[in-house]
């Protein structure tokens, strides 16, 4: 829609990032290593909390990534994500022993039982074949009511030569820490607990740059004080960076304008807010 007027080849601002248009912070980097440090040396589980929207889901798309094309990741196994975490005991276990290749059982009876023990041979076969598993779990946050949370601790109890037979990442809102700590026996078990940050001022304005660079553009298109003023105006939380930055795009082509300064970010913040007031 407004590509040609901001001669840009594509928008810079989509949701989903593919390589070019990624970006880390020193935060995201840093939770990154430490991610796969625990899923390399076959740690039992680790969390990951942030507010919605800075990048958790992304830092275990890069895990994914990284895990299966460095060599030094040789020896990982399945990758399983569970995205819809709300979900019964009972069908989280069967789904899992498909995901990891357990075998079926004959005739199949789809019980918390059967399932753990198909889990327990595709982690004896697994662990011959020098593989390990990881299961991300997104929106951990949701899980507390669920019962889901005592059958990942029951799940952490399973053990091959001693040796967890997966690392399980656990990502969530920051209400996942206060979750954990109503829930000794399992935070108990963590080996690593990591709060991802926003963006700072300087990172918002290497993203948005960074993001505009990647689409194409050659010219300044967001004034230094547009920059700043896309920090505090969504606390640089990327998921609304991309949203404010994207509709400012819309607005300044439909004016005409030659850059997006600060006045015209907060005029499109403040349409944002009223049009999310209104659904509400």
């Amino acid at each position: 829609m407004y590509e040609e007027y901001w001669q840009l080849a594509t928008k810079p601002f989509e949701p989903s990032a593919t390589e070019p248009f990624r970006f880390t912070s020193a935060s995201q980097q840093a939770a990154l290593h430490k991610l796969r440090y625990a899923v390399e040396s076959r740690r039992g589980a680790a969390l990951l909390a942030g507010p919605s929207g800075c990048g958790k889901t992304l830092l275990t798309t890069l895990l994914s990534e990284q895990l299966g094309s460095d060599q030094t990741g040789e020896g990982i196994g399945k990758f399983v994500r569970i995205v819809f975490p709300l979900m019964s005991s009972r069908d989280f276990l069967v789904y899992l022993a498909e995901q990891l290749g357990a075998p079926p059982a004959d005739p199949p009876q789809h019980t918390v039982e059967e399932s753990l023990r198909r889990l327990e041979f595709a982690f004896q076969e697994s662990h011959r074949s020098n593989q390990h598993a990881v299961l991300v779990v997104d929106e951990a946050h949701l899980l507390e009511d669920s019962g889901l949370l005592e059958t990942l601790r029951l799940l952490l109890n399973l053990q091959v030569d001693g040796q967890p037979p997966l690392t399980l990442l656990l990502l969530g809102q920051t209400s996942l820490l206060s979750a954990m700590q109503r829930h000794a026996t399992l935070d108990e078990r963590l080996d690593m607990k990591m709060l991802l940050q926003p963006f700072t001022v300087e990172e918002t304005a290497a993203y948005i740059n960074h993001r505009l660079q990647a689409a194409g553009a050659t010219r300044e298109i967001f004034a230094p004080d547009a920059l700043e003023t896309a920090h505090g105006l969504t606390g640089g939380i990327p998921r609304q960076l991309n949203r404010l930055c994207d509709l400012a795009l819309v607005v300044g082509f439909a004016a005409g304008q030659h850059t997006i300064d600060a006045a015209q970010l907060h005029s499109v913040s403040d349409e944002l807010v009223t049009v999310s007031a209104a659904a509400a």
